[in-house]
């Protein structure tokens, strides 16, 4: 994150592109884990921006364990997104490019989310309406997900 606040503080709210990586995780019901936001109270797949120096990959594993609490590994890259646009409370503007992975639980040991980006998980239905989601690129996702488990 100091990453973030390094860049913010030379250029303010001007419009950033920001590269992330997200996760859906599955339990054997098929419902996927979401996080609920700290920042917003809105609900959105466990994933963020990436640090300098990182793969995609590496960053979906930071981040799911940072937001979620859970060792992942990604096992399908679902999708890239790049035709969304977000303003932050704050004013913070940017155009996430988001890589979405299908991921596994690594290893059953878990830890807490981080407090400062996460006030709870839980697993939701894909038959069912989802939560409020944190922008429009997670119901995009949502719907990606939908229709590979429709078509797996």
């Amino acid at each position: 994150m100091a990453y973030i606040k390094d860049i913010r503080a030379l250029v303010g709210h001007q419009p950033l592109i920001m590269t992330s990586a997200s996760g859906a995780l599955l339990n054997e019901s098929g419902e996927v884990l979401l996080q609920e936001r700290a920042d917003t109270g809105d609900w959105g797949f466990p994933g963020g921006y990436m640090e300098f120096g990182e793969s995609f990959d590496q960053t979906v594993k930071r981040e799911f364990k940072e937001d979620a609490g859970i060792e992942v590994v990604p096992i399908k890259q679902l999708a890239i997104l790049d035709q969304n646009f977000y303003t932050y409370p704050n004013g913070d503007k940017v155009q996430p490019i988001n890589a979405f992975y299908l991921v596994k639980e690594e290893s059953s040991k878990r830890s807490q989310p981080k407090p400062s980006e996460t006030t709870a998980t839980k697993y939701f239905s894909l038959l069912k309406e989802p939560p409020k989601f944190f922008n429009d690129q997670h119901q995009q996702m949502w719907l990606i997900l939908k229709e590979f488990i429709q078509n797996k």
